[in-house]
Protein backbone atom coordinates (compact mmCIF):
# COMPACT_ATOMS: atom_id res chain seq x y z
CA UNK A 1 0.00 0.00 0.00
CA UNK A 2 1.24 3.50 -0.84
CA UNK A 3 0.89 6.43 1.55
CA UNK A 4 0.96 9.86 -0.04
CA UNK A 5 2.70 12.80 1.62
CA UNK A 6 1.51 16.40 1.39
CA UNK A 7 4.36 18.76 2.26
CA UNK A 8 3.23 21.79 4.28
CA UNK A 9 6.38 23.88 4.81
CA UNK A 10 5.27 26.46 2.23
CA UNK A 11 1.91 27.03 3.93
CA UNK A 12 0.61 25.46 7.12
CA UNK A 13 3.92 24.69 8.81
CA UNK A 14 5.21 28.24 8.50
CA UNK A 15 1.73 29.62 9.20
CA UNK A 16 1.69 27.67 12.46
CA UNK A 17 5.25 28.48 13.55
CA UNK A 18 5.99 31.96 12.17
CA UNK A 19 2.52 33.37 11.44
CA UNK A 20 2.91 32.94 7.64
CA UNK A 21 5.80 35.36 7.34
CA UNK A 22 7.99 33.28 5.00
CA UNK A 23 8.55 35.34 1.81
CA UNK A 24 8.86 33.88 -1.66
CA UNK A 25 12.47 35.07 -1.86
CA UNK A 26 13.38 32.62 0.92
CA UNK A 27 12.01 29.44 -0.62
CA UNK A 28 12.06 30.10 -4.37
CA UNK A 29 15.61 28.71 -4.79
CA UNK A 30 14.60 25.28 -3.43
CA UNK A 31 11.37 24.80 -5.39
CA UNK A 32 12.95 22.93 -8.31
CA UNK A 33 14.58 20.52 -5.88
CA UNK A 34 11.30 20.04 -4.01
CA UNK A 35 9.69 19.17 -7.33
CA UNK A 36 11.87 16.03 -7.39
CA UNK A 37 10.92 14.78 -3.91
CA UNK A 38 7.96 12.59 -4.91
CA UNK A 39 5.28 14.30 -2.84
CA UNK A 40 1.60 13.50 -3.34
CA UNK A 41 1.15 17.28 -3.26
CA UNK A 42 2.70 20.46 -1.89
CA UNK A 43 0.43 22.78 0.03
CA UNK A 44 1.66 26.21 -0.94
CA UNK A 45 -1.29 28.61 -1.06
CA UNK A 46 -4.55 29.53 0.58
CA UNK A 47 -5.09 29.69 4.31
CA UNK A 48 -3.43 32.85 5.62
CA UNK A 49 -0.83 33.10 2.83
CA UNK A 50 -2.99 35.40 0.72
CA UNK A 51 -3.55 37.94 3.47
CA UNK A 52 0.06 37.72 4.64
CA UNK A 53 1.47 38.32 1.16
CA UNK A 54 -0.51 41.53 0.70
CA UNK A 55 -0.38 42.80 4.28
CA UNK A 56 3.13 41.94 5.46
CA UNK A 57 5.34 40.63 2.66
CA UNK A 58 4.63 43.16 -0.11
CA UNK A 59 3.95 40.30 -2.52
CA UNK A 60 1.24 39.66 -5.05
CA UNK A 61 -0.15 36.26 -3.92
CA UNK A 62 -1.19 35.42 -7.49
CA UNK A 63 2.32 36.05 -8.80
CA UNK A 64 3.71 33.93 -5.97
CA UNK A 65 1.49 31.06 -7.11
CA UNK A 66 2.51 31.43 -10.75
CA UNK A 67 6.20 31.34 -9.83
CA UNK A 68 5.76 28.23 -7.68
CA UNK A 69 3.91 26.51 -10.51
CA UNK A 70 6.63 27.38 -13.03
CA UNK A 71 9.28 25.93 -10.71
CA UNK A 72 7.29 22.82 -9.77
CA UNK A 73 5.63 21.50 -12.95
CA UNK A 74 5.72 17.85 -11.81
CA UNK A 75 4.10 18.25 -8.41
CA UNK A 76 0.44 18.86 -7.63
CA UNK A 77 0.02 22.22 -5.96
CA UNK A 78 -2.59 22.38 -3.22
CA UNK A 79 -4.43 25.19 -1.49
CA UNK A 80 -6.76 25.52 1.49
CA UNK A 81 -10.08 27.27 0.82
CA UNK A 82 -12.63 28.20 3.48
CA UNK A 83 -15.64 27.52 1.30
CA UNK A 84 -17.87 30.58 1.10
CA UNK A 85 -15.31 32.51 3.24
CA UNK A 86 -12.65 31.98 0.53
CA UNK A 87 -9.48 33.30 2.20
CA UNK A 88 -11.09 36.16 4.08
CA UNK A 89 -13.16 36.40 7.23
CA UNK A 90 -16.73 36.74 5.96
CA UNK A 91 -18.99 35.11 3.39
CA UNK A 92 -18.68 36.20 -0.24
CA UNK A 93 -21.30 36.04 -3.01
CA UNK A 94 -21.40 33.00 -5.27
CA UNK A 95 -20.06 34.89 -8.30
CA UNK A 96 -16.94 35.84 -6.32
CA UNK A 97 -16.45 32.29 -5.04
CA UNK A 98 -16.66 30.90 -8.58
CA UNK A 99 -14.27 33.54 -9.95
CA UNK A 100 -11.80 32.89 -7.16
CA UNK A 101 -11.79 29.15 -7.80
CA UNK A 102 -11.43 29.70 -11.56
CA UNK A 103 -8.41 31.95 -11.16
CA UNK A 104 -6.82 29.74 -8.51
CA UNK A 105 -6.86 26.82 -10.94
CA UNK A 106 -5.84 29.01 -13.87
CA UNK A 107 -2.78 30.27 -11.97
CA UNK A 108 -1.56 26.84 -10.92
CA UNK A 109 -3.63 25.10 -8.24
CA UNK A 110 -4.35 21.39 -8.81
CA UNK A 111 -6.02 20.38 -5.53
CA UNK A 112 -8.39 22.57 -3.54
CA UNK A 113 -9.08 21.43 0.00
CA UNK A 114 -12.43 22.96 0.85
CA UNK A 115 -13.89 23.22 4.33
CA UNK A 116 -16.39 25.19 6.33
CA UNK A 117 -15.47 26.26 9.83
CA UNK A 118 -18.86 25.16 11.16
CA UNK A 119 -19.09 22.01 9.02
CA UNK A 120 -22.19 23.58 7.46
CA UNK A 121 -22.10 21.73 4.16
CA UNK A 122 -24.20 24.41 2.44
CA UNK A 123 -21.18 26.69 2.66
CA UNK A 124 -18.91 24.51 0.50
CA UNK A 125 -21.25 23.43 -2.29
CA UNK A 126 -20.50 26.32 -4.70
CA UNK A 127 -16.72 26.05 -4.25
CA UNK A 128 -16.83 22.28 -4.79
CA UNK A 129 -19.01 22.64 -7.88
CA UNK A 130 -16.72 25.23 -9.47
CA UNK A 131 -13.57 23.27 -8.62
CA UNK A 132 -14.96 20.25 -10.46
CA UNK A 133 -16.04 22.40 -13.42
CA UNK A 134 -12.49 23.79 -13.65
CA UNK A 135 -11.01 20.28 -13.80
CA UNK A 136 -9.21 20.49 -10.45
CA UNK A 137 -9.40 18.00 -7.59
CA UNK A 138 -12.01 18.91 -4.98
CA UNK A 139 -11.08 17.59 -1.55
CA UNK A 140 -13.84 17.99 1.01
CA UNK A 141 -12.58 18.58 4.54
CA UNK A 142 -14.28 18.18 7.88
CA UNK A 143 -13.18 20.50 10.67
CA UNK A 144 -12.41 18.00 13.42
CA UNK A 145 -13.02 18.82 17.04
CA UNK A 146 -14.37 17.19 20.15
CA UNK A 147 -17.37 18.47 22.08
CA UNK A 148 -20.70 17.26 23.40
CA UNK A 149 -22.26 17.90 19.98
CA UNK A 150 -19.62 16.28 17.73
CA UNK A 151 -19.87 12.50 17.22
CA UNK A 152 -18.40 9.82 14.95
CA UNK A 153 -21.79 9.23 13.36
CA UNK A 154 -22.24 12.92 12.53
CA UNK A 155 -18.77 13.22 11.02
CA UNK A 156 -19.26 10.06 8.92
CA UNK A 157 -22.63 11.29 7.68
CA UNK A 158 -21.08 14.64 6.77
CA UNK A 159 -18.49 12.83 4.64
CA UNK A 160 -21.26 10.85 2.94
CA UNK A 161 -22.98 14.13 2.06
CA UNK A 162 -19.71 15.46 0.63
CA UNK A 163 -19.33 12.39 -1.56
CA UNK A 164 -22.82 12.98 -2.93
CA UNK A 165 -21.75 16.53 -3.65
CA UNK A 166 -18.92 15.19 -5.85
CA UNK A 167 -15.74 15.63 -3.83
CA UNK A 168 -12.90 13.35 -4.95
CA UNK A 169 -11.29 12.86 -1.55
CA UNK A 170 -12.06 13.46 2.10
CA UNK A 171 -9.75 15.20 4.56
CA UNK A 172 -10.00 14.98 8.33
CA UNK A 173 -8.68 18.39 9.34
CA UNK A 174 -7.50 18.31 12.95
CA UNK A 175 -6.27 21.88 13.16
CA UNK A 176 -5.63 21.87 16.92
CA UNK A 177 -3.79 18.53 17.10
CA UNK A 178 -6.31 17.16 19.58
CA UNK A 179 -7.16 13.92 17.77
CA UNK A 180 -5.88 10.95 19.75
CA UNK A 181 -4.62 7.73 18.11
CA UNK A 182 -7.80 5.90 19.13
CA UNK A 183 -10.03 8.72 17.88
CA UNK A 184 -8.17 8.69 14.55
CA UNK A 185 -8.55 4.93 14.19
CA UNK A 186 -12.24 5.05 15.07
CA UNK A 187 -13.03 8.06 12.85
CA UNK A 188 -11.11 6.81 9.81
CA UNK A 189 -12.82 3.43 10.20
CA UNK A 190 -16.25 5.06 10.50
CA UNK A 191 -15.69 7.21 7.43
CA UNK A 192 -14.29 4.34 5.37
CA UNK A 193 -17.43 2.35 6.19
CA UNK A 194 -19.59 5.12 4.75
CA UNK A 195 -17.46 6.58 1.97
CA UNK A 196 -15.47 5.05 -0.88
CA UNK A 197 -12.94 7.85 -1.42
CA UNK A 198 -9.25 8.47 -0.68
CA UNK A 199 -8.90 9.78 2.87
CA UNK A 200 -6.37 12.40 3.99
CA UNK A 201 -5.29 12.95 7.59
CA UNK A 202 -4.21 16.41 8.73
CA UNK A 203 -3.06 17.18 12.26
CA UNK A 204 -0.54 19.20 14.27
CA UNK A 205 2.09 18.22 16.85
CA UNK A 206 0.74 20.72 19.39
CA UNK A 207 -0.30 18.12 21.97
CA UNK A 208 2.37 15.51 21.19
CA UNK A 209 -0.10 13.02 19.72
CA UNK A 210 0.46 13.54 15.99
CA UNK A 211 2.93 10.76 15.11
CA UNK A 212 0.87 8.13 16.93
CA UNK A 213 -2.33 9.54 15.49
CA UNK A 214 -1.01 9.21 11.94
CA UNK A 215 0.14 5.63 12.48
CA UNK A 216 -3.23 4.52 13.84
CA UNK A 217 -5.07 6.47 11.14
CA UNK A 218 -3.03 4.75 8.44
CA UNK A 219 -3.67 1.40 10.10
CA UNK A 220 -7.40 2.13 9.78
CA UNK A 221 -7.09 2.98 6.09
CA UNK A 222 -5.95 6.61 5.65
CA UNK A 223 -4.30 7.18 2.26
CA UNK A 224 -2.49 10.53 2.58
CA UNK A 225 -0.90 12.44 5.49
CA UNK A 226 0.18 16.07 5.86
CA UNK A 227 3.77 16.52 7.05
CA UNK A 228 6.46 19.18 7.09
CA UNK A 229 10.16 18.95 6.31
CA UNK A 230 11.79 18.24 9.67
CA UNK A 231 13.38 21.61 10.47
CA UNK A 232 9.94 23.26 10.21
CA UNK A 233 8.07 20.39 11.88
CA UNK A 234 6.90 19.77 15.42
CA UNK A 235 5.44 22.20 17.91
CA UNK A 236 2.30 23.70 16.45
CA UNK A 237 3.24 22.52 12.92
CA UNK A 238 2.94 19.05 11.37
CA UNK A 239 5.02 15.92 12.08
CA UNK A 240 8.32 15.53 10.23
CA UNK A 241 8.18 14.25 6.65
CA UNK A 242 11.46 12.31 6.85
CA UNK A 243 10.64 10.63 10.17
CA UNK A 244 7.26 9.33 9.06
CA UNK A 245 8.59 8.20 5.70
CA UNK A 246 11.35 6.27 7.49
CA UNK A 247 8.91 4.65 9.92
CA UNK A 248 6.25 3.79 7.36
CA UNK A 249 8.74 2.26 4.94
CA UNK A 250 9.93 -0.04 7.73
CA UNK A 251 6.32 -1.17 8.14
CA UNK A 252 6.25 -2.04 4.44
CA UNK A 253 4.38 0.96 3.08
CA UNK A 254 5.48 2.70 -0.10
CA UNK A 255 5.90 6.48 0.06
CA UNK A 256 7.41 7.36 -3.32
CA UNK A 257 9.67 9.88 -1.54
CA UNK A 258 13.35 10.41 -2.35
CA UNK A 259 15.26 10.68 0.91
CA UNK A 260 18.29 12.32 -0.71
CA UNK A 261 16.07 15.13 -2.00
CA UNK A 262 14.36 15.50 1.37
CA UNK A 263 17.78 15.95 2.99
CA UNK A 264 18.64 18.71 0.53
CA UNK A 265 15.33 20.43 1.18
CA UNK A 266 15.79 20.25 4.95
CA UNK A 267 19.38 21.52 4.76
CA UNK A 268 18.16 24.45 2.69
CA UNK A 269 15.63 25.60 5.29
CA UNK A 270 17.93 25.25 8.31
CA UNK A 271 19.62 28.68 8.03
CA UNK A 272 16.24 30.41 7.66
CA UNK A 273 14.86 28.55 10.68
CA UNK A 274 17.84 29.73 12.75
CA UNK A 275 17.31 33.27 11.47
CA UNK A 276 13.66 33.16 12.58
CA UNK A 277 14.77 32.05 16.04
CA UNK A 278 17.41 34.77 16.27
CA UNK A 279 15.05 37.57 15.23
CA UNK A 280 12.20 36.39 17.44
CA UNK A 281 9.92 35.69 14.49
CA UNK A 282 9.82 32.12 15.78
CA UNK A 283 8.75 32.10 19.42
CA UNK A 284 10.06 29.02 21.27
CA UNK A 285 6.66 28.75 22.95
CA UNK A 286 5.13 27.31 19.77
CA UNK A 287 7.85 24.65 19.51
CA UNK A 288 6.96 22.92 22.75
CA UNK A 289 4.35 20.31 23.55
CA UNK A 290 1.19 21.85 24.98
CA UNK A 291 -0.98 19.10 26.41
CA UNK A 292 -3.33 21.74 27.77
CA UNK A 293 -4.47 22.22 24.16
CA UNK A 294 -6.41 18.99 24.66
CA UNK A 295 -8.71 21.15 26.77
CA UNK A 296 -8.36 24.50 24.97
CA UNK A 297 -8.64 23.09 21.39
CA UNK A 298 -6.44 25.93 20.08
CA UNK A 299 -4.88 25.29 16.63
CA UNK A 300 -1.27 26.16 15.83
CA UNK A 301 -1.91 29.22 13.67
CA UNK A 302 -4.29 30.60 16.27
CA UNK A 303 -1.76 30.04 19.06
CA UNK A 304 1.07 31.85 17.27
CA UNK A 305 -1.20 34.76 16.34
CA UNK A 306 -2.59 34.93 19.89
CA UNK A 307 0.94 35.20 21.26
CA UNK A 308 1.74 37.90 18.70
CA UNK A 309 -1.43 39.82 19.65
CA UNK A 310 -0.68 39.73 23.38
CA UNK A 311 2.97 40.69 22.84
CA UNK A 312 1.93 43.74 20.82
CA UNK A 313 -0.13 44.87 23.81
CA UNK A 314 2.55 44.00 26.38
CA UNK A 315 0.11 41.54 27.90
CA UNK A 316 1.85 38.16 27.68
CA UNK A 317 1.32 37.80 31.42
CA UNK A 318 -2.37 37.33 30.57
CA UNK A 319 -1.66 34.38 28.29
CA UNK A 320 -2.71 31.65 30.79
CA UNK A 321 -5.98 33.47 31.50
CA UNK A 322 -6.72 33.82 27.79
CA UNK A 323 -6.10 30.09 27.32
CA UNK A 324 -8.60 29.33 30.10
CA UNK A 325 -11.18 31.78 28.72
CA UNK A 326 -11.04 30.38 25.16
CA UNK A 327 -13.02 27.15 25.81
CA UNK A 328 -15.58 29.13 27.78
CA UNK A 329 -16.19 31.46 24.84
CA UNK A 330 -16.31 28.44 22.52
CA UNK A 331 -18.98 26.81 24.67
CA UNK A 332 -21.01 30.05 24.70
CA UNK A 333 -20.92 30.03 20.89
CA UNK A 334 -22.22 26.47 20.53
CA UNK A 335 -18.89 24.62 20.31
CA UNK A 336 -17.65 25.77 16.87
CA UNK A 337 -14.44 24.05 15.70
CA UNK A 338 -11.52 26.42 16.26
CA UNK A 339 -10.44 26.91 12.68
CA UNK A 340 -10.18 30.11 10.62
CA UNK A 341 -12.16 32.34 10.80
CA UNK A 342 -13.81 31.00 13.98
CA UNK A 343 -10.47 30.46 15.73
CA UNK A 344 -9.53 34.12 15.32
CA UNK A 345 -12.99 35.26 16.37
CA UNK A 346 -13.07 33.12 19.51
CA UNK A 347 -9.44 33.93 20.35
CA UNK A 348 -9.88 37.69 19.99
CA UNK A 349 -13.07 37.63 22.06
CA UNK A 350 -11.40 35.56 24.77
CA UNK A 351 -8.47 38.00 24.87
CA UNK A 352 -10.85 40.97 24.95
CA UNK A 353 -12.80 39.44 27.84
CA UNK A 354 -9.59 38.96 29.83
CA UNK A 355 -7.94 42.29 29.00
CA UNK A 356 -11.09 44.31 29.80
CA UNK A 357 -11.71 42.32 32.98
CA UNK A 358 -15.36 41.69 32.09
CA UNK A 359 -16.88 39.04 29.84
CA UNK A 360 -18.52 40.44 26.69
CA UNK A 361 -18.13 44.05 27.78
CA UNK A 362 -17.06 44.59 24.19
CA UNK A 363 -18.22 42.14 21.49
CA UNK A 364 -16.47 41.92 18.14
CA UNK A 365 -18.51 42.55 15.01
CA UNK A 366 -17.58 39.09 13.70
CA UNK A 367 -18.99 37.46 16.84
CA UNK A 368 -22.19 39.44 16.36
CA UNK A 369 -22.37 38.29 12.73
CA UNK A 370 -21.83 34.68 13.83
CA UNK A 371 -24.65 34.84 16.37
CA UNK A 372 -26.92 36.38 13.70
CA UNK A 373 -26.23 33.32 11.53
CA UNK A 374 -24.13 35.05 8.88
CA UNK A 375 -21.57 32.22 8.94
CA UNK A 376 -24.09 29.37 8.91
CA UNK A 377 -25.51 27.00 11.50
CA UNK A 378 -23.75 26.76 14.86
CA UNK A 379 -22.96 23.13 15.77
CA UNK A 380 -24.71 23.46 19.14
CA UNK A 381 -26.88 25.90 21.06
CA UNK A 382 -25.52 29.43 21.47
CA UNK A 383 -25.68 30.79 25.02
CA UNK A 384 -29.11 32.38 25.42
CA UNK A 385 -27.88 35.44 27.34
CA UNK A 386 -25.20 36.14 24.71
CA UNK A 387 -27.75 35.66 21.94
CA UNK A 388 -30.19 38.05 23.60
CA UNK A 389 -27.47 40.64 24.21
CA UNK A 390 -26.56 40.62 20.51
CA UNK A 391 -29.87 39.94 18.78
CA UNK A 392 -32.48 41.41 21.08
CA UNK A 393 -35.75 40.54 19.32
CA UNK A 394 -34.08 39.99 15.95
CA UNK A 395 -34.45 36.53 14.39
CA UNK A 396 -31.26 34.73 13.27
CA UNK A 397 -30.71 33.81 9.62
CA UNK A 398 -32.06 30.38 8.69
CA UNK A 399 -31.14 30.13 4.99
CA UNK A 400 -27.71 29.59 3.45
CA UNK A 401 -26.04 32.94 4.28
CA UNK A 402 -24.71 33.48 0.75
CA UNK A 403 -28.27 33.40 -0.62
CA UNK A 404 -28.68 36.87 0.86
CA UNK A 405 -25.64 38.34 -0.93
CA UNK A 406 -25.77 40.25 -4.20
CA UNK A 407 -23.24 39.55 -7.00
CA UNK A 408 -20.12 41.61 -6.38
CA UNK A 409 -17.35 40.88 -8.88
CA UNK A 410 -18.38 42.97 -11.90
CA UNK A 411 -19.51 45.87 -9.71
CA UNK A 412 -16.16 45.94 -7.91
CA UNK A 413 -14.23 45.61 -11.17
CA UNK A 414 -16.01 48.67 -12.59
CA UNK A 415 -15.42 50.62 -9.39
CA UNK A 416 -11.67 49.89 -9.35
CA UNK A 417 -11.14 50.80 -12.99
CA UNK A 418 -7.45 51.14 -13.90
CA UNK A 419 -6.30 50.50 -10.35
CA UNK A 420 -6.95 46.81 -10.97
CA UNK A 421 -4.56 45.46 -13.57
CA UNK A 422 -6.30 42.08 -13.75
CA UNK A 423 -9.24 40.06 -12.51
CA UNK A 424 -6.87 38.69 -9.87
CA UNK A 425 -6.43 42.23 -8.54
CA UNK A 426 -10.20 42.58 -8.29
CA UNK A 427 -10.38 39.38 -6.27
CA UNK A 428 -7.56 40.55 -4.00
CA UNK A 429 -9.47 43.76 -3.37
CA UNK A 430 -12.75 41.97 -2.63
CA UNK A 431 -10.98 39.71 -0.12
CA UNK A 432 -8.99 42.46 1.62
CA UNK A 433 -10.06 45.95 0.42
CA UNK A 434 -7.88 48.21 2.57
CA UNK A 435 -4.82 45.97 2.38
CA UNK A 436 -5.15 45.57 -1.40
CA UNK A 437 -5.67 49.31 -1.85
CA UNK A 438 -2.36 50.00 -0.12
CA UNK A 439 -0.66 47.23 -2.11
CA UNK A 440 -1.90 48.72 -5.41
CA UNK A 441 -0.70 52.21 -4.39
CA UNK A 442 2.75 50.91 -3.39
CA UNK A 443 2.98 48.93 -6.63
CA UNK A 444 2.17 52.06 -8.63
CA UNK A 445 4.89 54.03 -6.82
CA UNK A 446 7.42 51.30 -7.57
CA UNK A 447 6.49 51.32 -11.24
CA UNK A 448 6.83 55.11 -11.38
CA UNK A 449 10.23 54.96 -9.68
CA UNK A 450 11.42 52.26 -12.05
CA UNK A 451 10.30 54.33 -15.02
CA UNK A 452 12.11 57.40 -13.64
CA UNK A 453 15.31 55.45 -13.05
CA UNK A 454 15.12 54.03 -16.58
CA UNK A 455 14.76 57.50 -18.06
CA UNK A 456 17.66 58.83 -15.98
CA UNK A 457 19.81 55.91 -17.08
CA UNK A 458 19.08 56.63 -20.75
CA UNK A 459 19.85 60.32 -20.31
Amino acid sequence: MKIGFTETVLRDANQSLIATRMPLSVFEPILEKMDQAGYYSVECWGGATFDSCLRYLDEDPWERLRIIKAKMPNTKLQMLLRGQNLLGYKHYPDDVVRKFVQHSVKNGIDIIRIFDALNDIRNIEVAVDETLKCGAHASGAISYTTSPVHTLAKFAELCKEMQKMGVQSICIKDMAGVMSPKEAYDLVSAIKDKVDLPLVLHTHCTTGLAFMTYLKGIEAGADVIDTSISIFSGGTAQPATETLAYALEQFGYETGLRHDVLKDVNDFFKPYFNECLATGLLDPTVMGTATEALDYKIPGGMLSNLISQLKSQNAMDKFPEVLEETPRVRKDMGYPPLVTPLSQMVGVQAATNVLLGERYKSIGKEIKAYVRGEYGRAPGEIDQELKKKILGDEKPIECRPADLLEPEFEKTKAMLGDRAESDEDVLSYIAFPQVAEKFFADREKKMQNMARYSIEAIE
